[in-house]
């Protein structure tokens, strides 16, 4: 009985050891591949070469998904792991990624290929930028891109007024660009039509139809979200930019351009003339600080003190702010306004009230 309880014991130490032996290799095999397993997520999570600069291109088929995205990714040698990747979109929720073909590098980080992929663009930094303010005509949007690009303002003013080139844009973009910009009255075809922005190219000699067709797809962009208030409207694209336009050229720092737009609406209603001065100046082609009555009375189609209604075209380009007030002008009786020298606008119901604001705030 003794011996054999001495046998049972010394068989239970040797159990306990090997339990005790292969719960720690178990640990250290569990904690070398969680060590493991945390370099290699950390390793995928970064870019596969931070020092890369050559271009790779990458083609995302239509109706990809971020398997299949993941794998091209991987295959292009843009990422070191499509499972990591794809699991990693779904941890921040990213989706919605844009087909077409992309210039991608082996530096870019997870979160720059899912930008990239977001907005259809290449995200890294550009080789340079070009800034259009609001209310530019051509001619001066064409001297801004001489002082920012290789090409003259003479070469821009041809390419925009080339009869090959507004073809090519009112095919590209038909929904924008209509029979409506052929009107004869029309100084400049595009005048209005590329939108006020930065631009950033990120090639070192984009060409010029490169850039001038950016700007128009960005206003495309812009104009095509309010297509069903335009429908509502009965307004078209072009009439909206040309509206938005007065609006841009008549603000100042401090204006209230909704109700500026209300002002020509009711004119409008009544077959009563615009009369703003913007266009008796583009009327002109020229800038002047002070329009004469002699101005007022230039034979022009784009003078709205002469002709009924709006001009043949914008006057110049309008931003968002502006086109937005030209679809949602206040609701008021106002037919007047002048800005005084301090830029605030006062707005009036009648011609005597009008009279009254000028000797109120600008005969002093």
């Amino acid at each position: 009985m003794i011996e054999k309880m001495k046998i049972r014991k010394k068989e239970g130490r040797v159990v306990r050891r090997i339990v005790a032996i292969v719960t720690l290799v178990i640990l250290l095999v569990v904690g070398i591949v969680g060590v493991s397993g945390y370099f290699y997520v950390k390793s995928a999570l970064e870019p596969v070469n931070p020092e890369a600069s050559t271009e790779i291109p990458v083609e995302i088929p239509m109706g990809s998904g971020i398997s299949t995205i993941s794998s091209i990714l991987e295959e292009s040698g843009i990422i070191k792991n499509a499972r990591i990747f794809k699991y990693y979109t779904k941890f921040k929720n990213e989706s919605n990624f844009q087909a077409g073909d992309y210039i991608m590098t082996q530096s870019m980080t997870l979160d720059e290929i899912i930008e990239s992929l977001k907005t259809g663009k290449v995200y890294r930094e550009p080789v340079f930028t070009v800034t259009i303010p609001e209310g530019l005509t051509l001619e001066q949007i064409s001297k801004t891109v001489e002082k920012n690009t290789k090409y003259t303002a003479d070469e821009f003013m041809q390419l925009v007024t080339s009869t090959e080139f507004i073809q090519n844009m009112m095919a590209t973009y038909p929904d924008l660009v209509s029979e409506e910009v052929l009107n004869g009255s029309i100084r400049y075809t595009l005048e209005g039509y590329l939108f006020p922005s930065t631009y950033s190219f990120y090639e070192e000699n984009p060409s010029l139809q490169e850039i001038v067709e950016t700007m128009l797809s960005l206003t495309n962009d812009v104009v095509m979200q309010y297509a069903s208030l335009l429908e509502e409207k009965q307004m078209t694209p072009h009439q909206l930019l040309t509206f938005a336009s007065l609006l841009e050229e008549e603000a100042t720092a401090q204006t209230d351009r909704e109700t500026i737009a209300s002002v020509f609406y009711n004119r409008l209603e009544i077959e009563m003339p615009l009369q703003t001065d913007p266009t008796v100046l583009y009327a002109l082609g020229a800038h002047k600080d002070r329009v004469l009555y002699e101005d007022l009375e230039v034979d022009n189609p784009y003078n709205t003190y002469v002709i009924q209604g709006l001009p043949p075209g914008p006057i110049a380009n309008a931003g968002k702010v502006s086109i937005e007030a030209a679809l949602n002008p206040t609701d008021t009786d106002y037919l007047y306004f002048l800005a005084d020298t301090e830029g605030n606008n006062h707005f009036a119901k009648t011609y005597d009230e009008h009279l009254q604001n000028i000797n109120q705030y600008l005969n002093q």
